[in-house]
């Protein structure tokens, strides 16, 4: 029987020289190697294709649940305003994965003091509290469009339902 520090050895041998030899394997080309490399060509050009919305597509998902999140927030309907703030974190979360492009992107973070602001006033069912913390998503949204060369997008608290089919309160 071999002492334990030469078996130890002996195995890290055995296992460097197998995983050379998988490595050698590897790159060598035969008709299978083409066929996949071909595959593996055409999936990366349909991947370079794919479809993946702008940042102009995530502000407008963006700006409907701002206004969704208004009429529930104002209607007490505090789980319809929960899950809309959860609708605009996930958008900024979108953005900042497909919209790497974007130096817009580096602003984003002054956003979520406010998000977070009215999480807060909604976990709480805070009428009062609401309004001051979407008074305060409202400026930092145009904030962040000055401070981004948007300034000519300016948002405001919504006057009307962006949808006539769908009900805010809760009764």
């Amino acid at each position: 029987m071999l002492p334990i520090r030469t078996s130890w050895t002996m195995m890290s041998l055995i296992v460097v020289t197998l995983l050379s030899a998988q490595g050698i394997s590897c790159t060598q080309t035969g008709p299978g190697t083409e066929a996949l490399q071909a595959q593996v060509q055409r999936l990366q050009q349909r991947l370079d294709s794919a479809y993946t919305p702008g940042l102009g597509e995530f502000m407008s998902g963006i700006q409907v649940h701002h206004e969704k999140l208004w009429f529930a927030g104002k209607a007490a309907n505090w789980e319809l305003a929960g899950f809309e703030l959860g609708e605009i974190k996930e958008s900024l979360d979108d953005i900042r994965h497909y919209c790497t492009d974007r130096p817009e992107v580096a602003s984003l973070p002054m956003i979520l003091p406010p998000l977070d602001s009215l999480a807060a006033a909604v976990k709480k069912q805070d009428p009062a509290a609401f309004n001051s913390g979407f008074t305060l998503l409202t400026t930092t949204c145009n904030n962040c469009h000055q401070a981004t060369k948007h300034g000519y997008n300016v948002i405001q608290v919504p006057t009307t339902p962006p949808f006539s089919n769908q009900v805010f309160s809760t009764k």
